[in-house]
């Protein structure tokens, strides 16, 4: 799995499905998974090295909840299994930090493509936007350890047992 990171400028719906769509060829040129994520509701690389993992095996044992692959990892991404509700981790109007998932044999190359179509620069999730939409509250924050990064991570492997 490699990720690219970095800025885009999406002035309207014109705009965001031209974006989407030249994501979808690099996928399809470079026959690699390609997902774009808001950056500011991802908690770092793990959060989707997880959400791809849980995603393939969730194919593998016939136990998804979408028929492609991108949007089984949007779903895991996201510890929910409502499709419409992952989508918020998507990409929107506006200026806005994303970072994309390649994964496959030709990730490297994917990647190089992926690069040409956002801005350079380094992307920092939201620790409000994270909490708001995993439900993570303060007093739940106090009484681990654990990050904020462990407590996501725990959002996407409960996405399991609540199948």
């Amino acid at each position: 799995m490699k990720t690219v990171t970095g800025r885009v400028r999406i002035d309207g719906e014109d705009d965001l499905q031209s974006l989407l769509d030249s994501l979808r060829r690099v996928g399809t040129d470079h026959d690699v998974l390609v997902q774009a994520f808001d950056a500011r509701y991802i908690a770092g690389p793990t959060h989707l090295e997880s959400a791809l993992a849980h995603a393939k095996r969730s194919m593998e044992r016939g136990e998804n909840v979408a028929d492609d692959l991108a949007v089984e990892v949007l779903c895991y991404a996201a510890g929910r299994r409502q499709i419409d509700r992952a989508m918020e981790l998507g990409l929107g109007t506006g200026e806005q930090s994303v970072i994309v998932l390649i994964d496959g044999e030709r990730e490297t190359a994917a990647a190089a493509a992926v690069a040409e179509l956002v801005s350079a620069g380094s992307v920092e999730p939201s620790a409000e936007h994270l909490s708001d939409f995993f439900g993570i509250t303060r007093a739940e924050r106090e009484a681990t350890t654990g990050t904020l990064t462990d407590l996501v991570l725990e959002r996407v492997a409960l996405l399991d047992v609540e199948k």
